[in-house]
């Protein structure tokens, strides 16, 4: 699995626990899916009536730790019990498309936080209006 996937599962599971959780891609950039497929009718989407602010605070606060989820990716990883060593941020970059300087890691995990929230939300996560994209 992703490790896109694996935060969007553990979201859907800890929102929806009772539910099997979704396959999912990242897809950043609904219209871009569209456009590859666009005979194809669209996929629901796996986040939909989740609140991830309110999921992610709830990781946060079963995890004992002073955990900024909103603006850092990695206490979003560890909140979610995600592995956020560099390497596994750099494979999540790689599958997110990151084309900057993976040894950039400040510019890196700021991209990666804003591609994932943006993922979250174009998979049907609700999220407040400044995380959205």
């Amino acid at each position: 699995m992703s490790i896109f996937g694996d935060i969007v599962n553990k979201l859907f599971h800890k929102a929806k626990p009772d539910e099997t959780p979704p396959a999912v891609e990242p897809t950043p950039d609904p219209a871009a899916a569209q456009a590859a497929a666009p005979d194809a009718a669209p996929a629901p989407a796996p986040l939909s009536d989740v609140d991830v602010a309110a999921v992610m605070d709830q990781f946060v606060s079963e995890s004992g730790q002073t955990l900024n989820w909103r603006v850092s990716i990695v206490d979003t990883m560890k909140a979610l019990g995600v592995d956020s060593s560099l390497d596994h941020r750099k494979q999540l970059a790689q599958e997110l498309k990151y084309s900057g300087d993976m040894n950039d890691s400040a510019s890196m995990n700021i991209w990666l936080h804003k591609q994932v929230m943006a993922a979250l939300a174009a998979n049907g996560g609700k999220l407040p209006a400044d995380l959205a994209g």
